[in-house]
């Protein structure tokens, strides 16, 4: 797919940041319209929407056997399209009513993960297509996130951002507008969740509900006092026991819990020093100053930072907002303050010399503008698709 033009992209009016966890929708002139959970609670009987966003979620593990919560994206991939098209018509239905004649739903962005495949990526635009979108722009989630996180991603030096998702973590350098390396690993805000779950059934035969397993993420900071930011001493919590089904209150030692996830946080480093090893040297050196930045819902979890710290040796970094930089990328691009190159510079008139660059990246003669070139490609709907689209519509979420 070929690197997006800045027309393209100002063109575009909604931003779209489909996550595991959140859904984030940014409409131009109106700013963040959505940041809701991509959850939506279905009635497996008559097929209807019963709740989406915050009101499904808290149905979460509480429903009768007619009632089932879905989870339509995964690890940035639309996994369930029917079902993501329907949340994010009613996620953005009736916020964005008012602009239905200015048909904002025209051109799109959204963002992949860097790994996407064409299968994905695919997904990705069919499920906007179905709400009303006739183009669809599709830019990588670490190009997105570095912007949003104000990392010089345009010039010729390396910046390394870690996006940490709820199912997974994506560890990218990008220099000059586009991934010089990239990978992804299985390590995210459900991955600890259920390290220590499971680590708690099998050590103290104890199921622990989701709201009990928080207080234990703390256990991740080390040795020290709550008042400098560390968190030590024994947590009590309280599960069902496993033989008996009761209630019961057992008391945590943190050196348990970091040993559980111990496993998981390797896969991480791992990752980390894989995409460094497939970095030119000149790039790595570039890092050894200014580090990583992480982004991302799961960057804020408690005590990630001092870990990566200590095992890479070094600096790291978490954004201002972490969650919100894919989307405050994404607008960022809309506006028109990041100008990517240019990868159709020859239809141009005024097409100069390109300039070699990471993944296809090019510049134009006289523009000195930052430069965010992530984009995997813009996909016009299908004719067929064009048909069926449905306007945003208003109320109705059956």
């Amino acid at each position: 797919m070929s690197c997006p033009n800045l027309e393209a992209l100002t063109r575009c009016s909604v931003a779209v940041d489909l996550g595991a966890a959140r859904t984030r929708v940014y409409a131009k002139g109106s700013g963040l319209v959505v940041d809701q959970p991509s959850v939506v609670a279905v009635n497996t009987c008559s097929g209807a929407l019963i709740a989406v966003g915050d009101a499904a979620e808290r149905m979460d593990g509480r429903t009768p056997q007619h009632i089932r919560v879905v989870r339509p994206v995964s690890g940035g991939t639309v996994r369930d399209i029917d079902m993501a098209r329907r949340m994010v018509r009613a996620l953005i239905g009736e916020r964005l009513r008012r602009f239905k004649r200015r048909r904002v739903m025209t051109h799109a962005l959204v963002t992949v993960p860097h790994d996407a495949d064409p299968l994905s990526c695919r997904a990705a635009v069919e499920t906007l297509t179905g709400v009303g979108a006739r183009r669809v722009e599709l830019v990588e989630a670490p190009i997105a996130a570095a912007i949003g996180a104000g990392l010089p991603v345009a010039h010729p030096e390396a910046a390394m951002v870690l996006v940490c998702g709820t199912t997974t973590t994506q560890v990218a350098v990008v220099s000059l507008g586009a991934v010089v390396a990239g990978g992804t690993v299985a390590l995210g805000g459900d991955t600890i969740h259920h390290s220590v779950v499971q680590y708690l059934r099998n050590r103290h035969e104890l199921l622990l509900p989701s709201h009990e397993v928080w207080p234990l993420h703390l256990a991740l900071l080390g040795s020290g006092g709550v008042g400098n930011g560390v968190y030590t001493g024994l947590t009590e919590v309280q599960g069902r026991d496993v033989v008996t089904g009761l209630a019961r209150t057992v008391t945590i030692d943190p050196e348990e819990v970091r040993s559980a996830i111990q496993t998981p946080l390797t896969g991480l480093l791992d990752t980390i020093r894989v995409v460094l090893h497939r970095c030119p040297p000149d790039l790595v050196a570039d890092l050894a100053d200014r580090g990583m930045v992480l982004a991302g819902g799961s960057a804020q979890l408690p005590g990630l930072a001092d870990q990566l710290r200590e095992h890479t040796g070094m600096a790291v970094h978490v954004a201002d907002e972490p969650g919100l930089c894919a989307v405050n990328g994404l607008a960022a691009m809309m506006a028109g303050r990041i100008s990517p190159y240019m990868a159709d510079t020859a239809d141009s008139e005024d097409a100069g010399f390109r300039t070699p660059q990471a993944e296809g990246a090019h510049t134009r003669r006289g523009r000195d503008e930052p430069v965010a070139a992530g984009r995997r490609g813009g996909v016009a709907a299908p004719e067929t698709a064009a048909a069926e689209a449905v306007p945003v519509p208003g109320q109705d979420i059956g």
